[in-house]
């Protein structure tokens, strides 16, 4: 399944659980409707096909994961018009802030 974050941009896919970004990097696993990092910290939650973070879970923990080794790369799919934030929200990260991690 294709995702993008809240203010529209593509972010990647998920494989099962597992969410990459959109050149090939593991860097979350859902956990119902929240998403974590390799360290088990709270990144978002997926609502339909965006990805939104919530200011309130920031605090959020759960089980790590080991990351899967890196997929192919894909061409970032067409960007779609943002949404309006929520209140109490911001946008999911980038998919390029994952670079460095």
């Amino acid at each position: 399944m294709d995702v993008w974050t809240w203010g529209g941009k593509y972010f990647g896919y998920f494989e099962g659980k597992a969410l990459f970004t959109y050149d090939g990097k593991h860097v979350g696993l859902r956990d119902g409707d929240e998403i974590y990092d390799e360290q088990g910290n709270y990144l978002g939650e997926v609502r339909g096909d965006r990805l939104i973070t919530s200011n309130a879970k920031s605090s959020w923990r759960s089980f790590g994961f080991v990351r899967s080794m890196k997929r192919i790369p894909q061409v970032p799919v067409v960007r779609y018009i943002g949404n309006v934030m929520q209140a109490g929200h911001r946008d999911f990260p980038d998919p390029e802030d994952f670079n460095s991690a």
